[in-house]
């Protein structure tokens, strides 16, 4: 049987036979991101764009993988000028103690940690970075601005990284900005514990050395309707509730009608040059303010990353971070003389509230008052 030149590769030219390799290539690069696997999607576009850089479809393809792996929270966090000037003098001030220490930067992001400590004079600065395309690109950021005879990039996570094999020595200065509003949801905890076994010096410097995590009780119907539904348009809607978020979520308290109910609590209080990520649970008592209907648990952090130099993202404070809302599932009225019975735990990953059985819910009597006081925690950080 005679095969037809469109059957027959060999019998195409190179040009067709390149456009069918592309082509094969753009569906491969297809269907690993219909998968999810959006790393190895980014490497099959490039492939391609190594062959035609200015491929359109490989460009768009690229992009949508890498937005899909890369939040997009970084472009605000580097555009949050207190958090870098904060960071960047607590950095001056550490690596002016100690200029031959060995920096370790975990979770590198743009690289701008690291860079701040090699400007600050840091004659050795090991970044490392989880996300492959993000330590890739950190990497050419480092090299354009002239760092990188003093900053390594590594691509891979702290906790799978070793001395000598990633790091030349134990690391005498730890720098690092894993967590996300409620502090510890980015794994601050169990990374920090991990570098302390492993990757530092028993001496070293551990940026941020303390945190804590401050709550407040709030009255708000907009943010209880980001996160419950119930009859609307003439239909009842509370069954979709059963896929609200049962922890919280962020955004910026100010931007929503709201009225505080209590006075802010500290709630957990961590030592990282100590704290490890076992669960911790606690009790509050917290006193009402005024009388209404508690409808979420606001709670922010502040992070000493030296003594003296505190950054953090309280209500009102223009901070990429925003707050952490825990909505509760269902609403409870409140008043001054009761206090309000708030259980309160983290896994080393996540923190939530629980209100404490007793409490009235909305539209029911509120009970007697209780007889304990309020606890109110303090931790005196200067800023």
């Amino acid at each position: 049987m005679t095969r037809t030149h469109d059957s027959d590769p060999a019998a195409r030219g190179p040009e067709e036979r390149t456009g069918l390799e592309l082509g094969a290539f753009l569906d491969w690069g297809r269907d690993l991101h219909h998968q999810g696997r959006y790393e190895d999607a980014v490497k099959a576009f490039e492939l391609i764009l190594g062959v035609d850089g200015g491929n359109e479809e490989a460009l768009i393809g690229r992009n949508r993988a890498v937005r899909r792996a890369v939040p997009r929270w970084h472009w605000e966090m580097l555009h949050d000028e207190e958090r870098a000037e904060l960071y960047d003098r607590a950095i001056r001030q550490a690596v002016a103690a100690d200029p031959d220490a060995l920096v370790l930067d975990i979770g590198a992001g743009s690289g701008l940690l690291a860079m701040m400590a090699a400007r600050a004079g840091a004659r050795e600065v090991v970044a490392c970075e989880g996300q492959p395309s993000v330590a890739e690109t950190a990497a050419r950021v480092v090299s354009a601005a002239g760092y990188d005879d003093a900053v390594t990039v590594v691509s891979k996570m702290s906790t799978r990284m070793s001395v000598p094999e990633d790091l030349p020595r134990r690391a005498g200065l730890l720098v690092t900005e894993i967590v996300d509003c409620g502090l510890l949801g980015e794994g601050i905890l169990g990374t920090i514990e991990h570098a302390r076994e492993h990757l530092l010096a028993p001496d070293a410097v551990i940026m941020p050395s303390r945190g804590r995590i401050i709550a407040q009780l709030v009255e708000s119907q907009a943010l209880h309707r980001k996160n419950h539904v119930g009859k609307l348009y003439g239909f009842d809607l509370a069954p979709f509730n059963r896929l609200s978020s049962l922890e919280y979520f962020d955004s910026r308290l100010h931007r929503h009608e709201h009225r505080v109910l209590s006075e802010p609590v500290t709630v957990f209080e961590f030592d990282f040059r100590t704290a490890d990520a076992r669960p911790r649970r606690t009790e509050l008592r917290i006193e009402p303010t005024a009388a209404g209907t508690l409808h979420a648990v606001v709670f922010w952090f502040e992070m000493e990353l030296l003594p003296g130099i505190t950054v953090g993202n309280p209500p009102g404070r223009d901070s990429h971070w925003k707050q952490a809302i825990q909505c509760l599932p269902a609403p409870r009225r409140v008043q001054p003389g009761e206090p309000v019975v708030l259980d309160a735990a983290h896994d080393g990953e996540c923190v939530r509230f629980e209100v404490a059985a007793g409490a009235a819910p909305a539209g029911e009597p509120a009970r007697e008052p209780a007889a304990r006081p309020a606890a109110h925690a303090e931790f005196e950080v200067v800023s």
